[in-house]
């Protein structure tokens, strides 16, 4: 089988080389000017570099387009209409609605459409991740083909109905997770500190939410751009996420203390009730990965933006657990720490009390609550543009950071994903 990519960047060529790896012929096609550099890179994996993406199409039984998302249907109709008579063709976007929707508009009628989509990013090899596996338009042998094929990445396959479960699914599990670690990334921007310097955010809880709020910025822009905007199902999670936030911060600044505590303990019994197996995250562990020398001098802080994640999925009567089965590691990151918190007594009376009565945070909060605001609407109107120009514009804040964060996140993703 001849394994051909239609665009080798991050993950494409991550796949590309896996599959390589595996002694399958594998080829790909990327934008005139990395021809050469490609070259270099890629040659010595035995993977052949073609200037032109029709000769991919035309020679390769499982042709992989590897695109962004909002470019997808350009891409697609320029080169789908030369795939090889009878080729598996799939892509990885991490949103479906408009792949599948390009695939049926310019594919050949005899191409199988069964698409794939990577849930970790190109830090993390396939062999142990979780890879998504999509069947539309197939027969079952060539399914179970795909499916052999796939399986000699050694990756955890998760085989999916279709591409409406995916994608509500996704706008879970990404759309909404990193809206919620942004806001929180934008409000620090704004405000003009390193949360790792305020003593209200270090400690185990907020170690990880500055982790993972760092290596989402740590890549680019469009990657989080398209699974939030072109995902029809994203938009309405997101609104919901931003009316929680809205409602908590109001219940807050009045000082409500009955309808703020009614309103998080139902939440609470909604989403982690007896039956769901625990993630339980390692307090020790968490405490380990502070960007702060400091992290003896912590204070409590109201956790507003996982107050606000719970009762969104109580509005939307949404079961995070279910969502595991197409986890990202910051998905479940954030699943873990809400429950942390949730299932702490003592914690969650805490961020209770700080978010009611303790007006050195308000401030703070009051800036996550203009942050979630912004990226609610950018989502909503679709602007890809705006989109990209907020998350370029917070990233460039923590522009140092990044690099440690990432590298220090994957370890803590290691350490605390281990099981």
């Amino acid at each position: 089988m001849v394994i051909g990519f239609i665009g080798l960047g991050d993950m494409g060529k991550l796949y590309a080389k896996a599959f390589a790896q595996q002694g399958l012929e594998v080829c790909g096609t990327d934008l005139p000017h990395n021809f050469e550099r490609l070259c270099e890179e890629l040659n010595p994996h035995q993977i052949e570099v073609l200037i032109d993406g029709r000769e991919t199409a035309q020679k390769s039984d499982l042709l992989i387009f590897s695109v962004e998302a909002e470019k997808i249907k350009e891409v697609v109709a320029r080169y789908a209409p030369y795939a090889k008579t009878g080729a598996i063709v799939a892509g990885q976007t991490s949103v479906k609605h408009p792949e599948v929707a390009a695939f049926e508009e310019f594919l050949p009628s005899d191409a199988q459409i069964i698409t794939i989509h990577a849930l970790h990013g190109p830090g993390f090899i396939p062999k142990g991740q979780k890879l998504v596996v999509i069947p539309h338009r197939c027969d079952q042998k060539t399914y179970q083909t795909l499916v052999d094929v796939l399986l000699l990445l050694e990756v955890n396959l998760v085989e999916m109905e279709d591409y409406h479960q995916h994608d509500k699914i996704v706008a879970d599990t990404q759309a909404v997770t990193h809206v919620g670690f942004e806001s929180m990334g934008t409000a620090c921007a704004t405000a003009g500190f390193y949360p790792w310097e305020n003593a209200a955010y270090i400690g185990g809880i907020d170690n990880v939410k500055i982790l993972i709020m760092l290596r989402i910025f740590s890549y680019k822009a469009h990657v989080y751009a398209g699974a939030a905007i072109l995902n029809p199902y994203a938009k309405q999670q997101v609104k919901q996420y931003a009316v929680s936030e809205s409602e908590l911060f109001k219940l807050m600044i009045q000082e409500d203390e009955k309808e703020l505590r009614k309103r998080l303990y139902k939440a609470r019994d909604f989403v982690f009730h007896e039956s769901q197996t625990p993630i339980l995250l390692d307090d020790s562990i968490m405490k380990e990965f502070s960007l702060s020398v400091n992290s003896h001098l912590r204070k409590p802080n109201s956790h507003l933006s996982l107050l606000s994640m719970v009762d969104a999925w109580n509005k939307l009567q949404v079961n995070p657990y279910d969502n595991l089965i197409c986890q990202t590691p910051p998905f479940r990151l954030r699943l873990g720490i809400a429950e942390y918190l949730f299932k702490n007594e003592d914690l969650l009376e805490e961020s209770i009390e700080t978010a009611l009565y303790d007006k050195s945070i308000r401030g703070d909060d009051l800036e996550f609550h203009s942050a979630v605001r912004d990226w609610s609407a950018i989502v909503n109107y679709s602007d890809m543009d705006g989109y990209k120009l907020h998350f370029n514009h917070t990233q460039n804040f923590f522009k140092d950071r990044l690099e440690h964060g990432r590298q220090q996140s994957a370890e803590l993703i290691k350490r605390l994903m281990k099981d």
